[in-house]
């Protein structure tokens, strides 16, 4: 298991390189998607019509921020991880459509959104629930927001930028491995032998 500090946008030699167990810090840019965004720029997509920025040049973040503006600027209050396993009906056409390389979340996801990565060289890297707050330390600043009076706050696109944003662990990386689903399979093997031992 290594360490990386990664900078957006990334290439797909560098996520190759990537292996479950590594731990990512990460500088560039990110934005944020939840359900509802995943929806509306999927359909987007499918309509052949662009949306207003390139997924392919940062890292997907689960998240609904809360956020405030002062001054006619917009500053981040919190910014958790959300459950990514919401977004395992969309991830896998999600990157096939855009080449998002990197995506932020929490609670891993699943089958479909791994093979995915594989095939187009992603990863999904998490980062600790209940640490909200502390993420706001490496968002150093909003550069945009999407689709706010049509979504809402937390299911509106942010673009941020950050610095050193992590530690995000390698849950997911390019050549097939799914930590979360391997400590799944171990547990239910464990379950079903301690059934059978009762």
């Amino acid at each position: 298991m290594a360490e990386y500090h990664l900078k957006t946008p990334l290439s797909e030699n560098e996520i190759r390189r990537l292996v479950v167990g590594d731990t990512v810090y990460l500088t560039g840019k990110i934005f944020t998607a939840r359900d509802e965004a995943h929806k509306k720029m999927l359909e987007t997509y499918e309509r052949r019509e662009e949306i207003p920025f390139n997924p392919a040049e940062m890292a997907m973040f689960h998240c609904g921020p809360i956020i405030k503006k002062k001054n006619g600027k917009w500053f981040v209050v919190a910014a958790g991880p959300t459950t990514s396993s919401r977004m395992e009906l969309f991830e896998d056409k999600f990157i096939e459509f855009y080449r998002t390389r990197m995506i932020i979340g929490k609670g891993g996801m699943g089958e479909r959104t791994a093979e995915a990565m594989k095939k187009h060289g992603a990863v999904y890297v998490a980062y600790t629930g209940g640490a909200a707050v502390l993420a706001v330390e490496a968002i150093k600043e909003v550069e945009d927001v999407y689709w706010l009076d049509e979504l809402g706050m937390p299911e509106a696109v942010w673009i941020m930028r950050v610095e050193n944003f992590g530690p995000l662990i390698v849950t997911i990386d390019s050549h097939g491995r799914n930590l979360a689903m391997e400590i799944m399979e171990k547990v239910e093997k464990k379950k079903l032998e301690i059934i059978k031992n009762l």
